[in-house]
């Protein structure tokens, strides 16, 4: 990375009273969530050798990240999403619900649409991938501290498009893995329907359902019918009549 560009030397003219610079500004608070040591600490090294940035917490897990939280009291929580005991997400949305003032920074190498969207629908405030330069994660922090949203430069071409996008084509464009008809059974997944409903509505074995269900639960990483749930209701799907109780 290259090295931080020195601040501006005040002129001898500059008066007693002149506003204090940013190394005399209360330093922006960070916690760091990501699992891998090696980029942590390079990314602590990072955003520690900024004068207005201090890193009060790390936490590997989201069931660590509570206490680090309450003990660090940051301003910025820096969130990969890839995490050992779940999703970046739910934790995501945990701090939203639980600590309002905090915001979400995602730095992860996660670059679908789905992943953005959900992020977005989670609370985040900004997201970078993680070969997002020094600088550009230093500006994000600060930003997102300041109350703002930041997003990379490739990342924030497509949110407007996100943003006014909804249902199935919109889906099949947010899971460019998932084939139309794993689309069509993840909307009826998130609807609510069980296997047999969904087989009834697509004319289809119910074992074939199944099928369509696991390849479904491998393209999302996820593991269960409701995190497939909250994937598809971020993206748009699962809209429409209830289950009627099959």
């Amino acid at each position: 990375m290259e090295p931080e560009s020195e601040s501006e030397t005040a002129s001898p003219s500059a008066s007693p009273s002149a506003s204090p610079s940013a190394s005399e500004k209360t330093p922006v608070r960070v916690v760091l969530v990501e699992d891998h040591p090696l980029f942590r600490t390079g990314l602590r090294s990072a955003l520690e050798s900024a004068e207005d940035v201090v890193v009060v917490g790390e936490a590997e897990t989201i069931a660590a990240l509570a206490g680090v939280v309450e003990e660090g009291r940051p301003q910025v929580v820096v969130m990969d999403l890839s995490l050992p005991d779940g999703s970046g997400l739910e934790a995501t949305r945990r701090l939203a619900e639980e600590h309002p003032g905090v915001s979400v920074l995602v730095l992860t190498m996660a670059d679908d649409d789905g992943t953005l969207l959900a992020a977005l629908h989670a609370g985040a405030r900004g997201y970078l991938l993680k070969g997002a330069g020094r600088q550009e994660v230093l500006h994000a922090v600060r930003t997102v501290a300041a109350g703002g949203a930041v997003f990379g430069p490739d990342v924030a071409a497509r949110i407007a498009v996100l943003a006014t996008g909804g249902g199935r084509r919109d889906a099949e464009r947010l899971f460019p893995a998932l084939t139309a008809r794993e689309v069509e059974v993840l909307d009826l997944v998130a609807r609510g329907h069980d296997n047999r409903r969904v087989s009834r509505e697509l004319f289809l074995a119910e074992k074939t359902v199944r099928n369509h269900v696991t390849r479904i639960f491998e393209k999302l990483g996820v593991t269960t019918r409701a995190e497939a749930v909250v994937r598809a209701r971020d993206a748009g799907l699962g809209a429409g009549d209830a289950p009627d109780g099959d």
